[in-house]
């Protein structure tokens, strides 16, 4: 035998089977060679140490391991120049260094520098969760989980590339086709393994990846707005008698529906207190009069935030323990006061208010408590998505926050519950991490962080039309976490309830049509009806030639536009709060239809579109009442009428440099840009989002 421990460098993919005995490795390398019509190199310790076994009973020592160092790598070698693209070993040098190490104690530094050098593609480490084979040679099942755990340390410490592969022999088979298939086009497109197994172990899908990388080269194309949608045009307006008739019919309907609210609530409220960190990250105390840095930076936010600091629904709990902590801050200059409350507020040891989600800060002080987010869309819920006394309501959460609401939640639930009679189920749901985008530089190349690892951000409020399309609900409420106001309850009830009522009629009458259609029941005379619906109810038009086409092709164009999810919106006139608005777009096939545009999608260089943009009247949708589910019951993929297109490169600062992430078509933009949509006029009460911190300076969220 040759004693050589190199291993021949290739371009062929190798994957290493890499684990404990009788962990499937033998079975997963033939059925891998067999998919993929290659080669897969056997272990050469099996037939060295079965020869050994049946000529005199000899069991494996120390003094086999370079036998079997040589032997596996001189296999390795023969069969890595037989191969077809791919190369699938049943064991390699480090399974035998590992096995050295545990059963003697030590390994022959020439074995250990082997294996170290030795490079695979992919290690499949191979899970103990299939039944221990006795034969000669295989040592015993006790202590799988400690011999597992070694090996997989091994390769962690070592920093190879592995993944894990659990199940029978079928699943497993399955999962390492689709792993080894996604690693060839990662290859293919100059990822490295690491990079594989980074993006893999994130959960983000990587077809996606790649999706993303060609966004950041092409860009994405803008909105092509007409014209706003304004009131009578696009917009519809109604008395406030017209309002209450929509309600009752919905509180006469709803005992039909299964009944939902869907908050998304993910996140940090770093946002609301950025200017917070900015002040606490720039301003040296020592240096400079807080007034100094405000008229220094002209950050006029900061200033209203000072001045008014006590009306904050907060102020009396952070100055009570400021004083605990500084007994003499009565004594303090007013700076140094108001730099030791900001720093407290904001202090991971203290309050720590930037890195909680808003839904657990106190935003509003009533005379018995402060109340949270939370309280407040609890008595919502309860209010207009109740239907036999049961309010369902669902939080889109962050894994790492859902604790704080569980914890809120345990005890408002039972206030609300108590005081309303109506029983509330609550569930939590997270953002897919599938959907999360990787991060790139101006160049649109990878960022990494201090660890070389890439750095991912989420995808945005988009990713939660999955978690939308999983609710299984007949009219489902959507509310911003942040946009709760203190009192005022009747009237949030009266337009969202109007709201929803609007959508029953709608529903109706779109379901008439569809099950008619079902049963061949629509006639000639009947289709100028149903476009009328369509144009003047739905805002859809039809194209010129629709009348040239047969009654066959009419009904089935209908039936394609009808048969769609809806969803009403409630607008506000635009009070000069930055961001978009409803409008009337033209897609890339010519079709005009009603969407919510953010400014981002505008091209804002191009003057027409300027000029459409400041046309607006109305701000983005306050309210969502949405219709999920066919005229058969069934729920609808949402996935399908997504605009793909209509997604967002947004601009970040990380470490003092600019760096580019994707984020999906948002919620209630593209995500939903192929539903059947109506607009409805609302009133401003209904719309009070808290963006920043000093949004609760504003009378809605100030005590009455």
């Amino acid at each position: 035998m040759e004693k050589d421990l190199r291993q021949q460098k290739t371009t062929i993919i190798k994957i290493a089977l890499f684990g404990p005995e009788s962990t499937g490795k033998t079975t997963l390398a033939k059925q891998l060679a067999d998919y993929y019509e290659t080669k897969w190199v056997p272990e050469f310790a099996r037939d060295y140490l079965q020869e050994k076994w049946e000529e005199n009973q000899h069991i494996c020592v120390a003094e086999d391991m370079m036998p079997i160092a040589y032997g596996q790598t001189a296999l390795e070698n023969e069969n890595l120049a037989l191969a077809n693209k791919y190369l699938f070993c049943d064991t390699n040098l480090m399974v035998t260094k590992v096995f050295s190490e545990m059963y003697y104690g030590f390994c022959d530094p020439l074995l250990n520098e082997a294996a170290l050098k030795h490079e695979y593609d992919l290690f499949f480490l191979t899970d103990i969760d299939v039944p221990w084979e006795k034969d000669d040679i295989r040592d015993t099942p006790n202590g799988r989980e400690t011999v597992f755990s070694v090996f997989k340390q091994t390769l962690i410490d070592t920093k190879k590339p592995f993944i894990t592969l659990s199940g029978d022999k079928k699943t497993r088979l399955a999962k390492a086709v689709e792993i080894i298939n996604n690693l060839t086009i990662a290859k293919d497109g100059g990822f490295s393994s690491n990079d594989f197994v980074e993006i893999y172990h994130h959960g983000t899908d990587f077809h996606n990846v790649f999706k993303q990388l060609d966004v950041f080269k092409s860009g994405i194309p803008k909105s092509n707005l007409i014209s706003p949608a304004t009131i009578d045009n696009g917009i519809l307006s109604f008395s406030e008698s017209e309002f209450r008739e929509k309600a009752s019919f919905y509180d006469s309907q709803k005992s039909n529906f299964k009944l939902k609210k869907f908050v998304p609530a993910s996140g940090a409220a770093s946002r609301m207190f950025k200017f917070l960190t900015v002040f606490l990250n720039e301003f040296d105390i020592n240096k400079e009069t807080i007034n100094a840095y405000i008229n220094r930076k002209k950050d006029n936010e900061l200033r209203v935030f000072i001045v008014a600091m006590e009306k904050f629904p907060f102020f009396k709990t952070v100055d009570k323990k400021i004083r605990e902590i500084y007994p003499h801050f009565e004594s303090l200059s007013r700076d140094n006061k108001n730099y030791y409350f900001i720093k407290l507020l904001l202090s991971p040891e203290y309050f720590d208010f930037a890195n909680k989600p808003k839904a657990v800060l106190p935003f509003h002080e009533y005379k018995t408590h402060i109340a949270i987010p939370i309280e407040e869309h609890l008595n919502e819920c309860v209010h207009y998505a109740t239907s036999g006394d049961v309010s369902n309501l669902h939080f889109t959460v962050s894994e790492a926050h859902r604790e704080l609401f569980e914890n809120a939640i345990s005890v408002l639930k039972e206030k609300i519950e108590g005081e309303s009679g109506v029983e509330i189920n609550v569930s939590y749901s997270y953002q897919s991490k599938k959907t999360d985008s990787v991060t790139v530089d101006l160049k649109n190349n990878l960022v990494r962080d201090k660890n070389d690892k890439i750095v991912f951000r989420p995808g945005g409020h988009g990713a939660l039309i999955d978690n939308l399309n999983a609710l299984d609900a007949d009219i489902i409420f959507v509310k911003n976490i942040d946009n709760v106001i203190q009192n005022h309850i009747d009237e949030i009830t009266l337009y969202k309830k109007a709201l929803a009522g609007i959508l029953i009629k709608i529903q109706q009458k779109v379901f008439d049509y569809l099950k008619a259609i079902d049963n061949d029941a629509i006639k000639q005379e009947e289709i100028g009806e149903i476009v009328s619906f369509l144009k003047d109810q739905l805002n859809t038009d039809l194209s010129s030639d629709f009348k040239k086409f047969t009654l066959e092709n009419q009904i089935e164009k209908i039936k394609e536009l009808l048969d769609k999810p809806i969803r009403v919106c409630g607008m506000v006139k635009n009070e000069g709060e930055p961001g978009g608005g409803p409008f009337w777009v033209m897609n890339d096939k010519g079709i005009i239809s009603l969407q919510v545009v953010e400014t981002s999608q505008v091209d804002l260089t191009n003057k027409k579109q300027q000029e459409v943009l400041a046309e607006a009247t109305h701000f983005n949708p306050v309210d969502l009442v949405c219709g999920i589910k066919n005229y058969k019951g069934e729920i609808f993929d949402l996935q399908k009428f997504i605009d793909k297109k209509a997604g967002f490169i947004v601009e970040k600062s990380m470490e003092g440099k600019i760096v580019k992430s994707y984020e999906l078509p948002g919620l209630w933009n593209g995500s939903m840009a192929n539903w059947l949509t109506v607009f409805v006029a609302v009133p401003l009460i209904t719309f009070n989002p808290v963006k920043t911190v000093n949004d609760l300076l504003k009378a809605a969220h100030q005590p009455q």
